[in-house]
């Protein structure tokens, strides 16, 4: 096998250092600059690597998302009620994210800025948002409940932005093992299994359609969702026009 290049090394020594960093002392304190330092390269040679500090919490964010699916890999291997796989799911990412909690509140703040490419929305976080969605793709897809097949195609996407919200739930979580987080996820997966079951009934389907709309209307992502309106180009004058 032959040796890996000496960049590829590098990169990844970088990336092994930042993401420490960021674990260790937060997202403030872990510039490039220390980066390189810690790395023992130059500043220059981090940047050559990774234009921008958010390009490191790009690697951290992927980090995460191997380490959550490595703890849910149980859970999603076995066919189950769907209450089951998703409080397992959910549960695994409070522990695939505790390392990280001290400085969870910085993550989120830079998360939330308009156009940040933290934002877990952005173009730049597409790798890890896949690897997240991925796991409630599997969560409904194995799953021995009977879901509505209008609720099946959208029911990962509305688990994956119900994961955000847990996380942000988390971040303020100050209680013993997350116990609190902990009953939010029991109370949440049951609360989804009762609200699948009800979608089935012929009373609730309007409501359910409404909630569907409602979502590919809002949420770019939701599949289904209308493309973005583009603006019509102004159509430039031409002889007939400016006679």
């Amino acid at each position: 096998m032959s040796a890996t290049p000496k960049s590829e090394r590098t990169r990844a020594h970088l990336r092994d250092v930042a993401i420490r960093m960021l674990r260790d002392v937060g997202y403030e304190r872990t510039t490039m600059r220390a980066v390189a330092a810690e790395a023992g390269v130059s500043t220059g040679n981090a940047y050559y690597h990774f234009p921008s500090k958010d390009a490191l919490v790009q690697e951290l964010y992927l980090e995460v998302q191997h380490e959550h699916a490595e703890r849910a890999a149980s859970v999603l291997a076995a066919e189950g009620p769907l209450t089951d796989r998703l409080r397992g799911v959910w549960g695994a990412s409070v522990d695939a994210f505790a390392p990280f909690h001290a400085f969870g509140g910085e993550f989120v703040s830079v998360a939330i800025r308009p156009g940040s490419d933290a934002s877990p929305f952005s173009a730049a976080s597409a790798a890890s948002r896949d690897l997240s969605r991925d796991l409630f793709e599997r969560v409904v897809a194995g799953s021995s409940s009977r879901v509505p097949a209008r609720l099946r195609a959208q029911l990962p996407e509305l688990l994956w932005l119900a994961q955000l919200g847990i996380t942000l739930f988390w971040v303020h979580d100050t209680s013993p093992g997350f116990a609190r987080t902990r009953r939010l996820v029991d109370g949440g997966a049951a609360l989804v299994g009762s609200l699948v079951r009800l979608s089935r009934l012929p009373v609730a389907r309007g409501v359910v359609d409404d909630v569907l709309r409602l979502v590919r209307a809002v949420h770019p992502g939701a599949p289904g969702a209308p493309e973005p309106a583009v603006a019509p180009r102004e159509r430039a004058d031409g002889p007939e026009d400016r006679a």
